[in-house]
């Protein structure tokens, strides 16, 4: 039986929530080398596919990933030919044409193709290195629509919260394997992490004033430091959202993405058993 085609909302405000488990047994599969490993290609395809990256977490079977796909039409063909010699190197030779580039074009703009490129080059480096066969990720990705603004910042916060809550790092800027830990390590110069998660009170603030902004949102949502009393465990009941979701944000962009997906699953309105409760069907919710 084929695979459903993956739902995708074509909306500048909507990021997605990936996160990829491995098919191997144990919690520990991923160790500080292949971690670093994995951290690498993130970075460095996050350079060549049109994508902003907001956040991750790559934990011991897991790695969580908060990213936007950018407009094709934003890009010159130029763009496009730098980022196809960036993805094969300098010493290699391409004959650029059109139907090259258009088709590139539409690679370096697919969230598929970039999760995809990420997962299956980890997954040959790390068979080599322990000379084995095989799969190494279980099944497809799963993503997650968040609309930009208060639900990206929501989901941002989890993802920054995971090693905290997982028992290894009393705080996330001290585990050096999510984005506010790389934040802190790198500081808030350029990298390869963004902070315009669309919110309007922090249009007029500075990389560093958005950090500090992000960090003190991170600690009072997990309950460290001194936060409101009973945020953190508010939030913890709230998690599964996140991750098991279709989509989540306000109730304007949760309604389109349920109108998205029923015309995407080509149900008909005559069949009213199917498109009833449609929102809570695919599990959306309003933040």
């Amino acid at each position: 039986m084929p695979r459903i085609p993956r739902f995708f909302m074509n909306d500048p405000k909507a990021a997605y929530h990936v996160i990829s488990r491995t098919a191997l047994p144990g919690h520990k599969v991923l160790g500080p080398e292949e971690k670093d490993y994995l951290l690498n290609l993130i970075r460095w395809l996050s350079q060549v596919y049109f994508v902003e990256v907001y956040g991750f977490a790559i934990m011991g079977n897991h790695f969580h990933l908060l990213c936007r796909m950018l407009p094709e039409d934003q890009f010159s063909d130029e763009e496009v030919k730098r980022r196809i010699k960036l993805y094969y190197g300098e010493k290699r030779k391409i004959f650029f044409y059109e139907e090259l580039i258009k088709k590139w074009r539409t690679k370096l703009g697919n969230l598929s193709r970039y999760v995809q490129d990420i997962k299956q080059r980890f997954s040959r480096w790390y068979n080599r290195r322990v000379d084995r066969r095989g799969y190494f990720w279980a099944d497809r990705f799963k993503s997650v629509i968040v609309e930009t603004g208060e639900a990206l910042l929501n989901c941002l916060a989890y993802i920054e919260l995971n090693p905290v809550w997982a028992g290894i790092v009393g705080k996330p800027e001290d585990y050096r394997w999510c984005s506010l830990g790389y934040r802190s390590r790198r500081g808030t110069g350029k990298n390869f992490l963004s902070l315009n998660l669309g919110l309007s009170r922090w249009e007029n603030k500075s990389e560093k004033e958005r950090f500090e902004l992000l960090r003190e949102f991170v600690y009072g949502k997990g309950g460290l430091g001194e936060p409101e009393i009973g945020t953190g465990e508010i939030f913890r009941q709230r998690v599964r959202h996140f991750t098991e979701s279709l989509a989540i944000g306000s109730k304007g962009f949760v309604n389109k993405a349920a109108a998205k997906l029923k015309g995407f699953l080509g149900l008909k309105r005559k069949k009213k058993s199917k498109i009833k409760s449609l929102a809570e069907d695919a599990n959306m919710v309003f933040l």
